[in-house]
């Protein structure tokens, strides 16, 4: 289960990357709440879209240094780089806690820092 878990993972990310944002929301449960610690929670496939739309002026580049499995949860501790409209891009050193439900990412709790 948990090397299945890290496949979804990877494939969502490969996904992500490759600008098809819906075929990422296909491996996330309808009602996925993505929690961006100390900013704010997302919750539903529609919020994440809408935030995804916003956010994603073009697909993020990011490399995942580690990908770490236990029971229902995958960590993926990298980095991440986000390009806004005026084309000004900014990089982060994140931490994604995925918790998985039936095949599913059903839950994230984002800890992202900005890098100078």
């Amino acid at each position: 289960m948990i090397e299945n878990n890290k496949e979804i993972l990877k494939k969502a990310n490969a996904a992500i990357t490759g600008g098809d944002y819906e075929v990422f929301l296909s491996f996330c449960s309808e009602n996925t709440i993505w929690t961006f610690i100390g900013d704010q929670t997302l919750q539903g496939k529609e919020a994440v879209r809408q935030y995804m739309a916003k956010t994603y002026v073009e697909p993020p580049k990011f490399k995942v240094d580690n990908l770490i499995g236990e029971g229902d949860f995958v960590t993926a501790v990298g980095k991440i780089s986000l390009k806004d409209s005026d084309g000004k891009i900014t990089n982060y050193l994140y931490c994604d806690v995925w918790r998985f439900s039936e095949g599913k990412m059903a839950e994230l709790k984002a800890f992202i820092i900005e890098t100078k």
